[in-house]
Order: C-alpha cells, then structure tokens, then sequence
C-alpha cells in the first residue's frame, strides 16, 4: 500500500480503508461474507485478480486472516479484532453518504439490492415451504433485467438462472423502488399502492414476500452485529 508519509491518524487510516473497492470488502466481511466468491458476489464489478489483491493487502495490515475451508479448497477470511473495529468507521461512512449523497441511476443495480435482501435473510427465521420469486425489471439492460430471490435454507441466495424449482411469484418493479426497500424507505405494500410495483402469485406468498423483505431491512440496520 502506499503511504502519505504522515503521522497523522487520519492519513495512516486512510492508507488502509480509503483504496478502491476496500470499503466494500470490508463491508461484505462485516455482513458475513467468508468465502472468496461470497465476496466478490457482493461487490458486482470488481475483478476476481483486484479482489484478491485488496485481500492480500489486508491480510498484510492485520485486517483480515485467512484459514483452510474445511473442504479443503480454498481459504475462508475472517475479520480480525482490527477488521471489526472498522464498523464504527463503515456506520459514519453509512450515515453521511445516505444524508449527503443522492441516489442516482447509478446506484440502481437490481442485483446488489436482491444480494442485501438474501443477505439479512441469513439473520431471519426462515419460512419451511421454499420461496422462488422472479423479479422482472423492463427499464434495466437486458443483463440486468431478471433475476431470482430464492429463499431457503440454510441461506437465501439470488440466481441469474432459472434455479430450476417452480416459480412462485413473480415481481415486475422499478430498481429505484427495490433500492429503497432495502434502504427501509419504502415497503412492498407502498409499491404494490403506488402501482412502481406488480405482482403475480397467490395472495398469501406476496404477504410473505412482503414480510421477508421487512424482516430482512430490519436484519441489515443491524449490519455486522450478529452477521451469520
């Protein structure tokens, strides 16, 4: 890593947190991502070869550690005691960038929404019937315009392919609708209102979807605490 040569704390910590995509890791880390592809699944953009840089640097600063998956391929990554201590900094970084920064079409990606709503489903008491929901999203590039919630256990996942169970609903929204879902901005109800959101299936899953997605916002405002 490169050095301001400062002594200063901000600029020592900055050496460490401020490189690109590093925040992001730390952030998949904190929410209980462990495996190499659990990580880069949550940071849609980022190259395999970057990822694992940016691994190895913070393996090298006592961020993270890394030990065997007990499969015996590949590593798992576990934040060490100065890995956890970057939540109060990712809570600051949270809070200003939600008061001073807006939300644009750039941040709209359908897939990363859907992988935050997988990932505090990890913290929910899952239903015992299996949930496949289809979200359709016609204003987005054709590479982004489907995608599959599958919930169940042991761990909600989203697909990019059929996952091959019989579709149970199917959702036809705007991603700027789904962002703040997972934001805590807006519910399914408000959607389904508001006409921003259509679902088809039978009335009792779409009040489950609507309750797993609550549950789930609810899940990720605790961010980090009891990540599983």
């Amino acid at each position: 890593m490169k050095s301001y040569n400062q002594y200063c704390p901000i600029a020592r910590g900055a050496e460490v947190f401020a490189t690109r995509w590093t925040p992001v890791i730390v952030r998949n880390l904190l929410l209980g991502c462990r495996t190499f592809t659990e990580l880069h699944d949550g940071a849609p953009g980022i190259s395999r070869s970057l990822l694992s840089e940016r691994l190895r640097q913070l393996e090298s600063v006592g961020v993270v550690e890394k030990r065997q998956h007990p499969s015996g391929r590949g590593w798992l990554y576990e934040p060490t005691q100065a890995g956890r201590d970057l939540q109060a900094v990712c809570d600051a970084m949270g809070a200003w960038g939600s008061r001073w920064v807006e939300l644009g079409p750039q941040h709209l990606d359908p897939y990363y929404s859907l992988w935050a709503i997988a990932r505090g489903l990890r913290s929910v008491e899952l239903p015992e019937q299996r949930l496949n929901t289809r979200f359709e999203f016609p204003s987005m590039p054709a590479d982004k315009r489907r995608f599959w919630l599958l919930v169940q256990e042991p761990a909600p996942e989203v697909c990019v392919k059929h996952p091959g169970h019989d579709e149970d609903l199917v959702v036809t929204a705007d991603p700027e609708w789904l962002a703040r879902w997972v934001l805590g901005d807006l519910t399914l109800a408000q959607g389904l209102r508001t006409g921003t959101v259509e679902v088809t299936g039978p009335h009792r899953l779409v009040r489950t979807l609507g309750h797993l997605g609550d549950a789930s916002v609810q899940a990720l405002a605790n961010w980090g605490r009891h990540p599983r």
